[in-house]
């Protein structure tokens, strides 16, 4: 194999990449197939490794030179990726993480399309913004209490959901505009 599909391709932190979309099966597996609530002690923990990988595979690649396009790709679409299967599968036990979930796909699409829109404008967003940062934080929160107290008070599921609602529209409302910056940016230097 050429050495430079295998750096591309198969670097250490591509791999941890792999690594995390295949826990998310995993994931779905643990949660589905708990029977009592601390079953979903199983479920937190594959979420937390996965969360370290996360974290690691984005240090190795910067400090070892290991950045490579495809990993730029593949990283954030496993982040995504798990976020939705957890907040999905939340979904079935606490009703009120279908908002989140729907609010979630709603604010990654449109993400996805303004970033590809920018990208032929030749404008790209560099990396998560703090608020994203922040919403990917508060949401991990939300998801560990929620699976390792998972018999919390309703008032107390839905005072968490609810700051997790409130922080992922300040996330998006923030990165609409910041997108619409960008956009009359590009607009002003093609004119």
């Amino acid at each position: 194999m050429n050495k430079d599909i295998i750096r591309e391709y198969f670097s250490i932190p591509n791999l941890l990449s792999y690594f995390r979309l295949i826990l998310i099966p995993v994931y779905l597996l643990v949660y589905f197939n708990a029977e009592e609530p601390k079953d979903l002690v199983w479920a937190a923990l594959v979420i937390a490794v996965s969360g370290l990988t996360d974290m690691f595979d984005g240090k190795i690649a910067r400090h070892f030179n290991m950045i490579t396009e495809w990993g730029k790709l593949i990283d954030p679409v496993a982040d995504k990726l798990t976020l939705a299967a957890v907040a999905l599968s939340l979904a079935f036990r606490f009703p009120l993480m279908r908002l989140v979930f729907a609010l979630y796909v709603v604010k990654e699409a449109f993400m996805g399309v303004m970033g590809l829109i920018m990208l032929r404008r030749g404008s790209k967003l560099n990396g998560a913004m703090w608020y994203g940062k922040v919403c990917t934080a508060v949401t991990y929160l939300v998801i560990f209490v929620l699976l390792l107290f998972p018999e919390l008070p309703p008032w107390a599921q839905t005072l968490l959901i609810s700051l997790q609602i409130a922080v992922t529209l300040m996330a998006f409302v923030l990165y609409a505009a910041y997108y619409r910056r960008a956009w009359k940016d590009a607009k002003r230097k093609k004119a």
